[in-house]
């Protein structure tokens, strides 16, 4: 068992999540209002993880993320070093790849927040943000709950995006799905198998405790 790939695959996993929390929470405010103009949009660009193939997905991370674009060629003049194939660019490849997974019960759970409840904070003079920290995001704790616990999981498991962002460095990038990958290739089954029942038990585990906040939550919370 590569306990390394493990270990860094729970950090990288933890720091996306901790990265999603603010940037999906307000991203789900006005996704789960009425119609404005741009929602289609927006709605398309944040799912669009979803759809694409991790290898197009990942080419565009490292374009974007690349020495030629502005943000590598910031990081890069701030730190001295590159942010493809490192932990710094594969943890902000994570985000985007992982954000539609926060987002989708977060938003499902704050439509069906009681909008009159939210009507009579506006009325006793609330504004708009704080409608939403105060009354929304507290009745909706059930879907941000599940939000954080999808995306973490999803980030664990994570391959594609991972292995052409990070490439395979033992330590900073090789997660443990690509130590999975690795382990497969050497031929190396009895490795594989622990390492993917591991997985396995994990992604279990995840979907019986989002199945049961599900069970759980009210129509309006």
């Amino acid at each position: 068992m590569d306990w390394e790939a493990i270990r860094l695959s729970l950090r990288l996993a933890a720091c996306s999540v901790a990265l999603l929390l603010p940037l999906g929470t307000l991203l789900a405010w006005p996704l789960s209002l009425g119609r404005f103009r741009g929602k289609v949009l927006l709605e398309a660009l944040t799912s669009l993880p979803l759809i694409l193939p991790p290898t197009v997905l990942g080419f565009y991370i490292i374009v974007a993320l690349g020495p030629r674009s502005p943000i590598g060629a910031a990081w890069e003049q701030l730190t001295g070093a590159r942010l493809v194939f490192s932990f710094q660019g594969l943890l902000l490849a994570q985000v985007v790849t992982n954000l539609p997974f926060f987002l989708q019960p977060l938003v499902a759970s704050l439509g069906g927040v009681d909008r009159r409840l939210l009507e009579v904070a506006s009325t006793l003079g609330s504004r708009p943000l704080g409608v939403y920290f105060r009354v929304a995001l507290p009745l909706a704790w059930r879907g941000l709950l599940s939000a954080m616990i999808l995306s973490f999981a999803h980030a664990i498991g994570e391959f594609g995006v991972v292995l052409m962002v990070g490439g395979n460095l033992p330590g900073t990038t090789r997660t443990a799905s690509i130590a999975l990958f690795d382990q497969v290739q050497a031929f190396d089954m009895a490795g594989a198998n622990r390492t993917a029942l591991l997985l396995l038990a994990f992604a279990l585990a995840v979907l019986s405790g989002t199945a049961w906040l599900r069970s759980r939550e009210r129509p309006w919370a």
